[in-house]
């Protein structure tokens, strides 16, 4: 999919691509290729002579080529982009083009951004855009506001995690944590620090490319500033996934503690169930090896009187227990 995006009245508009003739009738800030096609790709490389790298989706490479300058001027960015996804969280990679010196290949100004499926960040960009005029100006006030995008899409994020480990610490600590919720919260909690982990490393990431961006020297004054306190809400995120880390850590181990009690009080029952009935299988063993013959013809009270003294001896340690408060 090919989408472009134009400038009219400071506010950002789309439009969908289907051909190499609506392309040259736009001259785009920022041009969005969606798994792309060979024919998008030649539409591209044709009229405004830009090859996307075969390796530009590749998540191998190597961490030190992401971000690079070509001898043109062409700026080379790739950066991971959280989807938190509530049944498969995971980042997508994106790579950006940014061509702001070549005036022949009417490329000036523009944006290329390559990725294999819709990210959040770009949808939350895209309605901004449309609804603030000035929001943005040129290609490179596109990228710092997706980065800027993904920042608080992050924090939105870890604001989503606080009220759902709020749940989990209600259940938790309400005491009564049973096998079957003590699963439900542990499945819960390494859920949450799979997704506190990668927010952490999309938060690294994007520290890198917008410090990148600073250090090449295309960025002015206004939009350095804005770089650095982008740099300063990333920086506000280590803070809050540090808390939830500890917090996590805590949940993980009070759940253990509870499962561990639970297990205690089934090996508790074993254990004095074992001791009420030692004395009783004494007395049963005892009694059938002190007679000569058949029990019943030595002594007729034989067997009444040893069923009640091992009835006597099961009650009374159960009553010493219970009063030594270990039946509860």
């Amino acid at each position: 999919m090919l989408n472009i995006f134009t400038l009219a009245n400071g506010r950002l508009f789309q439009e969908e691509i289907e051909s190499l003739e609506e392309l040259s009738k736009f001259q785009p800030i920022w041009v969005d290729l969606e798994s792309p096609t060979l024919e998008e790709k030649h539409w591209i490389k044709q009229y405004y002579g830009l090859s996307i790298p075969e390796d530009a989706m590749d998540e191998d490479i190597e961490e030190s080529a992401r971000f690079y300058e070509e001898d043109n001027g062409e700026l080379h960015i790739r950066s991971d982009f959280l989807v938190a996804d509530e049944n498969e969280p995971r980042t997508v990679r994106v790579a950006f083009i940014l061509n702001l010196v070549n005036d022949d290949l009417k490329s000036k100004g523009v944006l290329f951004s390559i990725h294999d499926e819709d990210v959040p960040v770009f949808r939350l960009l895209r309605m901004r855009a449309r609804r603030a005029p000035g929001l943005i100006e040129d290609a490179k006030e596109v990228l710092l506001k997706l980065f800027d995008a993904d920042a608080e899409y992050s924090a939105d994020t870890l604001e989503g995690i606080y009220v759902d480990l709020e749940k989990v610490s209600t259940k938790v600590l309400s005491g009564d944590v049973t096998d079957a919720l003590a699963g439900e919260v542990l499945g819960s909690i390494a859920h949450h620090e799979d997704m506190s982990g990668r927010i952490r490393r999309n938060a690294m990431d994007t520290r890198r490319a917008v410090s990148f961006m600073m250090r090449s020297k295309m960025l002015n004054a206004e939009q350095f500033e804005e770089a650095r306190q982008i740099l300063r809400d990333i920086d506000s995120l280590d803070s809050h996934t540090a808390f939830l880390f500890d917090k996590i850590n805590f949940l993980m181990d009070a759940t253990v503690g509870f499962i561990n009690i639970n297990q205690n009080k089934i090996i508790k029952i074993f254990s004095v169930a074992s001791v009420a009935l030692l004395p009783p299988t004494l007395i049963a063993s005892v009694y059938g090896m002190n007679f000569k013959l058949m029990p019943e013809l030595d002594w007729a009270m034989g067997y009444p009187y040893a069923v009640a003294l091992m009835i006597a001896s099961a009650v009374l340690p159960m009553w010493y227990f219970r009063k030594r408060g270990w039946l509860k």
